[in-house]
């Protein structure tokens, strides 16, 4: 459905520098395939993209999509355009109109669909992304992923056979980035083909049937997501996927501030949309602080979460101790049955350091 060969896109700096933001990617893609791109920021991923519906067109190579040469001299980019849809970031309804009217739009003036018609269409796919009963409502009057879902119905409406979503739930708080991903889902299971660039990890994962790593702007590894994920062929596509998000604190004395941390651990869980563990980690944190500070010696806290992995875990290492807290003659028992019985897993483990004990979540 889609072929790419040999693109390129170089841009000459001010200072005449040229730097080279694709270089020489290749691939093709069936229709229906879904296929998430990822990779660290600057690797080209938006710019695959826009290069792809000619919103910045690559400086060489060719695109094939559905058998026509896109970048040939004189292919109308409209017919482009009504075959591609873009998801962008940013949701960019017009604010003066309404949900629906935005919805409607683009099939009257693009497609010039009859009002009537664009209209039941856009009340069709309001109702896909579970928006018909907003359709009245003016874009101000949404949470960001309602106005996500209809940038989404926005696009379904000119029925697109292919459709770019451009970190589409980048702009979200992480408490609304579920009902965006919902709806992808559903597309995905209604065979749209759909190129999908994400920093979500556990998305990417979870809703491709493909997975391209991108790195300094050439594909570097091409293959099913469990296989990106699981198996990867090369060092730097391991050390992205793999990438283990932390939160630490180093506490010298009892003069710390008890409640920042608490804070902290809380925009953590809700960054990393693990809300649901937000009161496991914050307990098991609070009630070992209670222990620990009955000696004086300094210790080190911190929460880590893998993305692929989906593991949570709390590491506390107790400097300059041999013994653990928890096993010490005049502990709090009810402290330590508290926490055991909220960890899935402890270890213990004796480093140069100190005792470091790792609660599993």
């Amino acid at each position: 459905m889609i072929t790419a060969s040999h693109i390129s896109k170089t841009i000459t700096l001010p200072n005449g520098r040229r730097i080279n933001i694709l270089n020489d990617v290749n691939f093709h893609i069936e229709r229906g395939e879904v296929v998430s791109i990822i990779g660290p920021s600057g690797s080209g991923k938006s710019t695959l993209l826009r290069s792809l519906n000619l919103l910045d067109p690559p400086t060489s190579g060719s695109i094939s999509v559905e058998g026509e040469d896109i970048l040939a001299s004189g292919y109308p980019r409209q017919r482009l355009h009504q075959r591609m849809g873009m998801v962008f970031q940013q949701f960019n309804l017009f604010p003066h109109l309404t949900v629906l009217e935005n919805v409607m739009l683009a099939p009257m003036k693009v497609l010039n669909i009859p009002r009537e018609e664009a209209e039941n269409l856009a009340i069709e796919m309001l109702r896909k992304v579970s928006l018909s009963e907003r359709a009245t409502q003016m874009p101000n009057t949404l949470s960001g992923g309602q106005q996500q879902r209809t940038a989404i119905a926005r696009c379904l409406a000119m029925q697109p056979d292919i459709i770019l979503f451009d970190e589409p739930t980048s702009a979200l708080d992480p408490t609304m980035v579920g009902e965006v991903q919902g709806v992808v889902r559903l597309l995905a299971q209604e065979k749209m083909t759909m190129l999908i660039v994400t920093h979500n990890m556990r998305f990417a994962h979870d809703i491709a049937s493909r997975t391209f790593y991108m790195h300094e702007g050439t594909i570097l590894e091409d293959d099913t997501p469990g296989k990106i994920f699981n198996q990867p062929q090369h060092a730097e596509t391991k050390a992205f996927v793999q990438r283990i998000h932390k939160l630490v604190f180093d506490v010298e004395n009892q003069n710390f501030d008890f409640y920042d941390m608490m804070s902290q651990i809380r925009q953590y869980c809700i960054r990393f949309a693990i809300p649901e563990q937000m009161n496991t980690i914050t307990h098991i944190v609070e009630e070992m602080i209670l222990l620990l500070s009955a000696y004086d010696n300094p210790f080190h806290i911190e929460v880590n979460h893998g993305e692929i992995s989906g593991q949570t875990s709390v590491v506390i290492l107790h400097r300059g101790e041999t013994i653990s807290p928890l096993d010490k003659s005049d502990v709090d028992e009810l402290a330590v049955m508290i926490i055991r019985g909220m960890s899935k897993e402890i270890t213990t483990e004796q480093t140069p350091d100190g005792i470091q004990l790792t609660f599993t979540i």
